[in-house]
């Protein structure tokens, strides 16, 4: 899977929902004026909520007017600007981001998400040390968040602290079973210190959590190939591309962590005749024309 980057989790954008209505007016205010800054403060509130709609449906373009509005509208409201922080970062506005991200940090100290997500920025500007500090950080105020701790991990991956990576990986899954991506990541340092087999059962493991996980399907496709499972290797490999013809890429590929030397491996596997014609056919059926449905009477 492309390496997790936080951007706006979905405990998040749900909690948007249940935002607390505005403080009706008091009696000992003027009238006026303080039902205008209510109004204000309900229609930003509305615009975050349409925000976190659109941006679970990646329409970020969409999204981060209503984001910017919202946090104008209701400046004193921490998720709002952790809203507006996170979309900021998948449009890679670091500065905007990180400025949103401290805003809502300084609105409460104690949302760990905030620092999930500043760690986040630093992550994507390459500055890994500095992310390592955020996410140590969220995860003193969310010890048990399998996502932090696997932020954590592909921050120590890429400083090449690789067991520390993979205690953090280890840690991400004990907190949750199910959680493949770290597994995934342990078994790309694995192959990188040449422990193919622990590599193969890091990915097997990956893919019978998640069938339909293109990157561990794939990794595991080349390291039976190449170990002589050949076979094998040339079916799964052909699954892994059916699913997600992206990591035929080799840029895509070093993007999400993969190292020298299953990158090289990968590289004569992709230029086998099979692979490639399994390739041509994704691409073909994904450019394919789809027939407009009639409307029903």
């Amino acid at each position: 899977m492309p390496k997790h980057v936080r951007l706006i989790s979905l405990l998040m954008v749900c909690s948007l929902w249940s935002m607390p209505k505005a403080a009706n007016a008091q009696a000992l205010i003027p009238h006026t004026l303080q039902l205008d800054a209510t109004k204000l403060e309900k229609q930003g509130l509305s615009l975050a909520q349409e925000a976190a709609q659109l941006a679970q449906f990646q329409q970020v373009d969409l999204a981060l007017p209503r984001a910017r509005l919202a946090s104008q509208l209701a400046p004193g409201n921490d998720k709002v600007w952790l809203l507006l922080g996170g979309l900021q970062l998948q449009s890679k506005e670091f500065d905007g981001a990180i400025a949103s991200l401290k805003k809502a940090q300084s609105l409460n100290p104690k949302n760990g998400d905030i620092l999930f997500a500043l760690g986040s920025a630093n992550f994507q500007q390459k500055n890994y040390q500095a992310a390592v500090v955020n996410y140590q950080d969220g995860l003193k105020l969310k010890p048990n968040d399998p996502e932090g701790l696997f932020d954590l991990g592909n921050a120590y991956y890429l400083l090449g602290k690789l067991p520390d990576a993979i205690a953090q990986y280890d840690k991400a899954v004990s907190q949750d079973k199910k959680f493949w991506p770290a597994l995934n990541n342990i078994g790309l340092i694995n192959y990188e210190q040449g422990n193919i087999p622990e590599a193969i059962k890091r990915w097997q493991s990956a893919v019978t959590l998640e069938k339909q996980a293109a990157e561990p399907l794939l990794a595991l496709a080349v390291a039976l190939y190449t170990k002589g499972d050949r076979q094998q290797g040339l079916t799964l490999g052909e699954a892994a591309l059916r699913i997600d013809s992206r990591y035929a890429n080799l840029n895509f590929l070093k993007e999400n962590l993969w190292g020298d030397r299953l990158l090289s491996d990968t590289k004569k596997f992709l230029e086998l005749p099979r692979i490639q014609a399994a390739i041509q056919q994704r691409e073909n059926s994904s450019s394919a024309p789809t027939l407009r449905k009639q409307p029903t009477q």
